[in-house]
């Protein structure tokens, strides 16, 4: 079975609507996905239902912002199957909200260096629940000022090491708070593209230290990460006896690179592991109550 787990919408950053993910993902045979939008649950049982209407089965998720102290990076970590998403309301609020906070100010950092103004950049963001770096990106292309969404601009603008950046961190809350509030959820929670924060090594150190605090697993296939990356992953994962997904991280227009819903994705065996593993927790947990 088909199942691209890792899919965004216009609710947050990427470029098109629930219906129309659904339908691509109906087009290409894939059988299941999973809608993550950035930081926001609004999408969650619409998807369901579009889903279902559709023939596609679309399991709930979201992909959450989070930032790490030990490395000074933001770092994202997606939530599978929340039984109770609604607690996961108040987290999504506050990442907004610190968000919103910090596009304020990219916004008045752009206007002094761009004829874009904060309305513009609003305007290309209609219909998301925040405003983000393709946002911005797209009200540059609105006026000429760039040609691509990640092109020269994008880098002069978006990253760290450019004098001219604009980047301003959000105060997220930390990975391990993340995690703690995707569980009481009752949620299952997998680190998203762990190779786009640096070598494998680094990867599975940042993975060891977070399954100390409760990690459930890794997304193993994805862009970011090449087929020697993502066998490597696999087969950590595996020792560590985490579960391993996979997704495309489709985002329509904002895509970094030209791919579609299904390039990447979730084996059989993996998705039938991630759909059965609270079940297997419950078990192990009344085997260890019965042996006290």
């Amino acid at each position: 079975m088909s199942a691209d787990l890792h899919c965004h919408t216009r609710l947050s950053n990427g470029s098109m609507g629930i219906e129309e993910i659904v339908a691509l993902a109906k087009s290409k045979g894939i059988e299941k996905i999973a809608v993550t939008d950035q930081d926001t649950i609004a999408g969650i049982e619409r998807a369901k239902i579009v889903g279902e209407r559709n023939g596609v089965g679309v399991i709930p998720g979201v992909e959450l912002s989070a930032f790490d102290e030990e490395t000074g990076k933001c770092m994202h970590v997606l939530c599978y199957l929340p039984e109770q998403p609604a607690r996961l309301e108040g987290l999504c609020k506050h990442n907004s909200l610190v968000r919103s906070r910090a596009t304020t100010m990219m916004c008045l950092k752009l206007a002094k260096l761009y004829s874009v103004t904060p309305e513009l950049v609003k305007r290309c963001a209609t219909g998301a629940t925040a405003l983000f770096t393709q946002h911005f990106m797209h009200a540059l292309m609105e006026v000429g000022a760039a040609d691509s969404f990640y092109g020269d601009v994008y880098k002069e603008l978006f990253t760290p090491e450019s004098e001219k950046n604009i980047l301003v961190q959000p105060k997220y809350k930390s990975v391990e708070e993340v995690i703690e509030a995707i569980h009481l959820a009752n949620g299952i929670a997998i680190l998203a593209h762990p190779m786009s924060y640096g070598s494998t090594e680094n990867a599975t150190a940042l993975i060891s230290r977070f399954v100390k605090a409760g990690l459930d697993g890794v997304e193993v296939w994805h862009p970011s990460a090449d087929e020697k990356e993502s066998e490597a992953l696999l087969q950590f994962a595996k020792k560590n006896k985490l579960l391993a997904t996979g997704g495309s991280s489709f985002r329509g227009l904002y895509n970094k690179k030209l791919l579609t819903i299904g390039d990447y994705v979730t084996p059989d065996q993996q998705l039938k592991e991630l759909m059965s593993f609270k079940a297997r927790q419950q078990r192990l947990l009344k085997k260890q109550a019965a042996e006290l």
